[in-house]
């Protein structure tokens, strides 16, 4: 079965940084968008940022722009999102997820991630 496994998330204060891990277990993540979506309490799943199969591309929500780095690291299996600046707005759990079909659109839509998806970890911004 393929797992996508996160961590790395926690309590921050506003302004500060983390860094989310996303790292796959029984295959490789070379030929997978990889997506990053998140899901604040009451409200729907949405996307946060996307890299492409070989990381020449990569999309972000206007919301995080200039904030987050998605990357990836193939020695590792791995995709990182780098957050820095947070704010409370981004409290919320975050996944990930990979699909060998979708692409890295300006709308990260998670109804075009299938394949896989991680159980989450979450994220609070607070003092």
């Amino acid at each position: 079965q393929l797992q996508l496994v996160e961590s790395g998330g926690g309590l921050v204060q506003p302004g500060g940084s983390l860094r989310l891990s996303c790292e796959a277990s029984r295959f490789t993540l070379d030929s997978y968008t990889i997506g990053w979506f998140r899901q604040a309490p009451g409200k729907e799943r949405e996307g946060v940022s996307c890299i492409s199969r070989n990381a020449d591309h990569t999309t972000y929500a206007d919301s995080v722009k200039g904030r987050f780095t998605i990357s990836r690291d193939r020695a590792k299996n791995t995709v990182y999102l780098q957050m820095n600046s947070l704010e409370p707005e981004d409290t919320a759990v975050y996944y990930c997820s990979a699909d060998h079909v979708a692409r890295c659109w300006s709308n990260i839509d998670p109804k075009w991630f299938l394949d896989v998806w991680g159980q989450g970890t979450p994220v609070t911004v607070s003092l």
